[in-house]
């Protein structure tokens, strides 16, 4: 496994651990690598992952919530949610990682961790969320340009 894939894996366990018992990113650090031994790179991965999903996270759940029709956030499965902010951080403020890449790997770990269902829930989110980044169709809080 890459890096970058066991990074994202940390990140989603970790706010998955926010998401439900709250905490900010800084409590939660040392006892999760206290835990989860891991090299520097997949640790300043994560916890940058982590760290700009919570800071613009009122931005990404807009985003998803219009993605998602017919799904209210608060009832798609904690695993799903934290993916896909995850990954529409990763579309719209990391765009050095080219857009099927973080497809790809969302998917890839909502199979992993979520349901059987989660692969083609988060392809069918994100595979919009990434066209109207691409068409600049994001809300001001949103980076806007094409997606690499």
């Amino acid at each position: 496994m890459g890096q970058r894939r066991r990074a994202r894996e940390c990140a989603l366990q970790m706010l998955f651990q926010i998401d439900l018992a709250g905490g900010a990113p800084g409590e939660i650090y040392p006892h999760f690598w206290r835990e989860h031994e891991a090299e520097i790179e997949v640790k300043t991965f994560a916890e940058g992952l982590v760290e700009g999903v919570m800071r613009r996270r009122e931005a990404l759940d807009r985003v998803i919530a219009e993605a998602a029709e017919h799904w209210r956030l608060e009832r798609m499965a904690v695993v799903d949610r934290n993916i896909l902010r995850m990954a529409v951080y990763e579309l719209a403020w990391l765009p050095d990682t080219p857009a099927a890449v973080v497809l790809d790997e969302a998917i890839e770990v909502g199979k992993k961790y979520g349901s059987e269902q989660s692969g083609s829930f988060i392809n069918g989110i994100l595979d919009s969320v990434r066209k109207r980044i691409e068409r600049g169709e994001v809300p001001d809080d949103l980076p806007r340009g094409g997606v690499p």
